[in-house]
């Protein structure tokens, strides 16, 4: 019988926690690679569920993914509140089963349905000999619950901005993917603008509500398509792709003079779609806001009129450093928007400090400070396991 290999030779092995929704799933693959760049040997393991993006997004990275039962934490008397507690002891017997299985040296936790089993899973429990060091990492200004209830027993705990709600919690800025904070959007800038269309010199709004569009934002851009054109602005619009825009008194081909408006269901080239532009509008989710911010784009930031106000609270950050302006989504319409674009685009010396200030506030290395966090973490606790005698 083979003898366990010593923790002396083992590769140190980290399990991501943070399934669900793109605002998890993005962070947590940020980090996965800045793992793979300061340490080439460490064992990489996603938790998630059969439900959440996960299930594509981690293996089209070429990480390993286990599935546990989701928990979705109810916030009224319903069903699944009477049944949580039973969810919750299935998800934790299954993640302390993976944790067990790769060998966990430390879970970084991102929030959503995976994390709160993984936050118990890693303390002592009865057959337990050790208890799994945890790092959180919280990217809306407002923490959710799971990461509240983790972050009371977490070894470091990080956040995206300060007054998370979280207490210890270290600013780090959200983890975004290399290919978009290694962006030089001036070099890419003419490669970018002919794959759209848009002549060089053109002056670009880049519109987009997430993956599945804005329909309010759909409404007040398409509605301020005349506005626009007629202030020589071009538009780069991506809808959504269950949504269609309507550019109301404009016939294709009619005007071949008049800026471009290029209408997409989706853009699958973020990176050429930030650097054709000069401004953006956009939802403030944290994703969102980090990645703008990282790429150095001035944004008008329409926050999603739901939830605790985080939106909001996501983009005050570049907006009180001048990197954007904030509308509220009821405030939105054609007159105000293509009010807003015209003026900023007409004066250039205001877009060009935006865009300085919108650089200066992002954080294009979160990925690796976090990623740096949970190894540090994690051979700490190697150390005392050594140093402690059995």
């Amino acid at each position: 019988m083979l003898s366990p290999v010593s923790d002396d030779f083992r590769p140190l092995s980290v399990v991501l926690a943070g399934g669900g929704t793109a605002g998890h799933v993005e962070p947590a693959m940020a980090v996965a690679d800045a793992l793979r760049e300061l340490d080439p040997s460490v064992r990489i393991t996603a938790l998630g569920t059969e439900r959440g993006l996960e299930t594509r997004l981690v293996p089209d990275r070429g990480y390993d993914l286990e599935l546990i039962v989701p928990v979705p934490l109810p916030r009224r008397l319903t069903g699944d509140l009477i049944r949580l507690p039973v969810r919750v002891r299935r998800a934790v017997r299954q993640t302390r089963a993976v944790f067990d299985n790769v060998e966990a040296d430390v879970v970084i936790g991102f929030g959503g349905y995976v994390a709160l089993p993984a936050y118990l899973a890693a303390r002592r429990g009865p057959l337990r000999r050790r208890r799994i060091p945890v790092v959180i990492h919280e990217a809306n200004a407002r923490a959710g619950l799971a990461n509240r209830v983790g972050a009371r027993g977490a070894q470091r705990v990080l956040s995206a901005v300060s007054d998370s709600g979280l207490r210890r919690a270290e600013v780090v800025g959200v983890p975004v993917r290399g290919s978009i904070t290694s962006l030089d959007r001036t070099a890419l800038r003419h490669e970018a603008r002919a794959h759209y269309g848009f002549d060089d010199d053109a002056l670009v709004l880049l519109v987009f509500g997430g993956s599945q569009g804005a329909v309010s934002l759909n409404n007040a851009v398409s509605a301020a398509a005349n506005d626009l054109a007629a202030a020589g602005v071009s538009v780069l619009h991506a809808h959504g792709p269950k949504n269609s825009v309507e550019l109301p008194g404009r016939t294709p081909g009619a005007e071949p003079d008049a800026p471009r408006y290029v209408a997409l269901p989706y853009l699958d080239r973020m990176d050429l779609a930030y650097a054709a532009a000069d401004i953006a509008v956009c939802r403030s989710g944290a994703m969102t806001v980090a990645e703008v911010s990282a790429v150095g784009l001035p944004a008008i930031y329409v926050p999603l009129p739901i939830g605790n106000g985080e939106q909001r609270l996501n983009a005050l950050p570049v907006v009180d450093a001048g990197g954007g302006v904030i509308v509220a989504d009821r405030d939105l319409t054609g007159e105000t928007l293509a009010r807003m674009v015209i003026e900023i685009m007409a004066d250039s010396d205001r877009l060009a400090a935006m865009t300085s200030a919108a650089a200066l506030s992002g954080h294009p290395d979160a990925a690796r400070q976090v990623a740096q966090v949970a190894l540090d973490v994690a051979r700490e606790q190697r150390s005392q396991k050594r140093s402690t005698p059995r």
